[in-house]
């Protein structure tokens, strides 16, 4: 089959699903050498993002590292019902929190690294480590100034996350125990904080923004909805506004 033709075949079958394009690169070395690897680059390009995948809970105490696993993990295709096994050591050593484009949204135990990874090529994008906003959490909060309970409240999380022109990832966690938004970018040292809080906030994740619920306790009043734009140039704004 004609290069140009294979190529033009594969992008289209990219845009249905990304395991369909890896299987049809697979096909034969001709098709393979015509066609774009994801590997590597999926992070950053999101037409390899798996978006139509999500990680499948087992259930019956079966968590992610259960040695009852084997290593496997199953994820499920909202779009086709298909199930598919992949086999991923990296949740010796990690957990998940959150996931967004199918990319998962890992924090790694030993430093509370977080990390954007790929699951079915492997490929990780670092970001700094969670443990350095343990100092802003409110002191009030129950059990938030003991070590071993705090990080507690780095959990329900929602992201969302950006690639510019460059490849530069912004990544924005709303963390809804600690009530604050931090964002950082792939050559961060360190994770920002907005300077307004989400209590009564509900996020949700969309096409590389934040939307915001908040949620109003008298029903004579309207709830109001917010969307939060990744920051550009100065991390001391993040951009957010209200909608109608």
């Amino acid at each position: 089959m004609n290069q140009d033709l294979v190529h033009l075949i594969a992008w289209r079958v990219l845009a249905g699903d990304l395991l369909d394009y890896v299987r049809f690169c697979a096909v034969c070395p001709n098709w393979r050498s015509s066609t774009a690897c994801p590997r590597g680059r999926d992070v950053i390009d999101p037409r390899f993002h798996p978006r139509r995948w999500m990680m499948l809970p087992e259930g019956h105490g079966l968590y992610p590292a259960h040695g009852k696993l084997r290593g496997y993990i199953r994820f499920f295709n909202l779009d086709t019902g298909r199930f598919v096994r992949v086999k991923l050591p990296v949740f010796k050593d990690h957990c998940v929190l959150d996931s967004v484009d199918g990319l998962l949204v890992m924090c790694r135990d030993r430093d509370k690294a977080i990390r954007l990874f790929h699951p079915f090529t492997g490929d990780v994008v670092d970001l700094p480590s969670l443990a350095i906003l343990a100092p802003h959490i409110d002191q009030d909060l129950p059990g938030a100034s003991h070590p071993a309970h705090r990080f507690y409240y780095f959990g329900e999380v929602c992201t969302s996350f950006s690639v510019s022109a460059t490849g530069v990832i912004t990544v924005m966690l709303a963390l809804g125990r600690m009530g604050r938004v931090a964002f950082a970018t792939s050559q961060d040292q360190q994770w920002h904080l907005a300077t307004w809080t989400l209590r009564y906030y509900i996020s949700l994740s969309f096409q590389g923004k934040l939307y915001m619920v908040r949620m109003k306790f008298i029903p004579e009043e309207n709830s109001e909805i917010f969307q939060v734009d990744p920051p550009e140039g100065d991390h001391g704004v993040v951009a957010g506004s209200s909608l109608p």
